[in-house]
């Protein structure tokens, strides 16, 4: 009996110390990774994030023909490279043939020395450099139905307390909820904005944050969101002046390629507040 209690606190202590490391709630979730100087989903994109001092790392999940969770935003990889596959009808090993870099390479007048190819990145691989880094969470976006396999892999990793998910689909960030109600829902509210309807459902299913579209964030949308108890944010966001309008309306979280200059735009507010 000794030798039980003794492992349920050693494991209470890890995971204290696993929570303990993460970065504080700021409000930057890095959209797709430090997407503005590096390959969007890509680990090196985290890991620039998680450097940034971004507290979520926000992702898009597919599903692969052979059942593999790989990170790439569109449904084919036409934005990516010059060969363009359907994920979902294309194998793990059919992806991985491709170089994911290819047309980044091209935007930023990269070489492939300075870009090397790249290759489509599993959602395994990313949970495994959260658990490793331990800064910042990962916000997972869901770009089919894969709720329920996403959560499989993410208690095999026992990385519940180091996921969210986020998404505009309704019965999918329900599903997060039904399968573990402690991960944070940021739910996407897209161009036409409905909160008397979106204010009770966000209630009744215990969701966060309702993560507006720049066009629908007024003064009073914002208010009305905080009144009922909830969190605001706003997606995508990379231009400064924006960032501290938005800020300054009471925002609490932005979605941008560029934390960098998010935290530096916040630390400027926040010195002003403090003079």
């Amino acid at each position: 009996m000794k030798k039980h209690l003794a492992a349920i606190a050693a494991f209470a202590l890890a995971l204290s110390g696993n929570l303990s490391a993460m970065t504080p709630e700021n409000g930057i979730t890095a959209h797709r990774g430090e997407s503005k100087n590096f390959l969007q989903n890509s680990l090196e994109a985290f890991s620039a994030a998680n450097a940034a001092g971004a507290d979520w790392i926000e992702t898009d999940v597919h599903l692969t023909k052979d059942g593999y969770l790989v990170l790439i935003h569109d449904k084919t990889t036409r934005a990516y490279c010059s060969e363009n596959k359907v994920v979902k009808d294309s194998t793990y090993a059919e992806l991985c043939e491709l170089d994911m870099a290819e047309k980044f390479r091209e935007k930023t007048k990269r070489s492939e020395k300075e870009l090397p190819k790249a290759k489509i990145v599993r959602l395994d691989e990313a949970l495994d450099l959260i658990l490793k880094e331990k800064k910042a969470r990962l916000s997972i976006q869901p770009k089919c139905d894969c709720v329920d396999e996403v959560m499989e892999l993410v208690r095999k990793k026992n990385a519940v307390e180091w996921v969210g998910f986020n998404d505009a689909n309704a019965k999918f960030m329900c599903r997060a909820k039904e399968l573990e109600p402690s991960v944070t829902v940021f739910w996407d509210r897209l161009k036409k904005l409905d909160l008397e309807k979106d204010i009770p459902f966000a209630k009744k299913h215990g969701f966060e944050y309702l993560v507006l579209f720049q066009k629908t964030i007024t003064p009073e949308n914002v208010k009305k969101i905080k009144d009922a108890g909830f969190k605001a944010g706003a997606w995508t966001v990379n231009d400064p002046a924006t960032m501290k309008r938005f800020l300054e309306m009471g925002i609490d979280r932005l979605y941008t390629d560029d934390p960098v200059t998010m935290k530096q735009v916040k630390a400027g507010l926040e010195k002003r507040r403090g003079d």
